[in-house]
């Protein structure tokens, strides 16, 4: 079940992804990304991975050590929660970039690299569209999802 959960969770965010990264311009994918509901279904895979083990979690996020956090995260259900964790959250980060993005005229060829970046090592990807985002403001006539 817990391999399952883990191969699922990939699946359930690679359809936003693809559509950020591959249709930026398309005027569905605007409307679909538009939810943060899109980040539901990895978060839902989280909560039953982490549900039989949150006594083990807890504990180990309460009074956090590397040796006590190994050991959670170590076994199955630990590394498929944290998978279903970085890829709600990256989700999440990924969305913001790409409404943000649009919302100050990036060009997709800009932000598409940048996307693709922080699904495999997001805080790297959020900290170089900071960067990219330090040297604009919105364009007049569209409106930011979040201000950050």
């Amino acid at each position: 079940m817990t391999e399952l959960l883990f191969d699922l969770t990939f699946w359930f965010a690679a359809p936003f992804w693809t559509l950020m990264i591959l249709a930026p311009t398309w005027r569905r994918t605007g409307a679909i990304v538009a939810s943060p509901l899109i980040c539901l279904p990895p978060l839902i895979v989280y909560a039953v991975l982490i549900a039989p083990e949150v006594g083990s979690f807890a504990a180990a996020l309460v009074d956090p050590e590397l040796s006590g956090l190994r050991e959670v995260l170590g076994g199955e259900p630990g590394a498929a929660a944290a998978w279903a964790h970085f890829v709600a959250f990256d989700l999440f980060l990924g969305r913001w970039i790409f409404q943000d993005s649009r919302a100050r005229g990036h060009s997709p060829l800009l932000i598409s690299p940048l996307l693709l970046l922080t699904i495999l090592f997001a805080p790297i990807g959020v900290l170089l569209y900071l960067l990219v985002r330090l040297t604009t403001k919105p364009a007049p006539d569209r409106t930011l999802a979040m201000e950050a």
